[in-house]
């Protein structure tokens, strides 16, 4: 699991015996479902819901996408890591890593993009200026590019 060491957030995620598909093994469909989880968890570390439900700007998944490097089977037990790779101009790309611990190596690596948007106007804005503090904070390698959005 060394290899998730430059993700700020790991969640840990069982494999459940239904996630299996015909062709036994976990149906591409659920890995989407793990970035989600692990999204989901990188967004309480920010405290994201709390700053949307207070001004009504946050991030909307714009697309995802996923390589699969070896099938993961029931029983194991997943590391999924979520770290951010560049935040400017309004959009966030972040970067998935699933590490399987039942064969002990990374099996799907994904990545999304995350644009923001202020959802009173239904447009598209930059990164609120707290917001990207919080991320800043979680994840320090964001500073320059968020700094250079805020100037």
């Amino acid at each position: 699991m060394s290899d998730l060491y430059d993700y700020p957030v790991v969640i840990e995620i069982p494999v459940a015996w239904g996630e299996m598909d015909s062709f036994k093994h976990v149906n591409n469909t659920h890995y989407f479902r793990y970035f989600e989880s692990a999204r989901v968890k990188y967004t309480e570390e920010l405290k994201i819901l709390d700053f949307m439900n207070d001004y009504a700007k946050g991030p909307i998944l714009s697309e995802t996408s996923a390589k699969f490097l070896a099938p993961v089977t029931y029983p194991d037990t997943l590391s999924v890591g979520i770290r951010s790779v560049t935040a400017k101009d309004g959009k966030l790309i972040q970067q998935y890593a699933i590490w399987s611990h039942e064969q002990s190596r990374m099996v799907t690596l994904g990545e999304s993009t995350m644009l923001f948007f202020d959802y009173k106007i239904g447009k598209r804005c930059d990164i609120p200026e707290e917001l990207a503090l919080r991320m800043t904070k979680l994840e320090p390698s964001l500073s320059a590019s968020l700094k250079s959005t805020q100037s």
